[in-house]
């Protein structure tokens, strides 16, 4: 499909409005992670790589 000027959409020629004050965060700043937790993060990571994904879901339950 060729692309002419009437086709153009209008939309995107314009830049994307600014974000939301409400999505920055102003004052404490998150705590850093213990090595302990960075750890525990890396296990699960390399575990949720190695396991496949069932074809349900994440979540794992048994029917009652």
């Amino acid at each position: 499909m060729s692309s002419t000027q009437r086709e153009v959409d209008h939309a995107l020629a314009y830049p994307e409005p600014p974000a939301s004050p409400l999505w920055h965060r102003h004052g404490a700043k998150a705590r850093p992670l213990t090595d302990a937790q960075k750890q525990r993060n890396r296990e699960l990571l390399l575990l949720a790589q190695r396991k496949p994904r069932s074809a349900g879901g994440t979540r794992s339950c048994s029917p009652t």
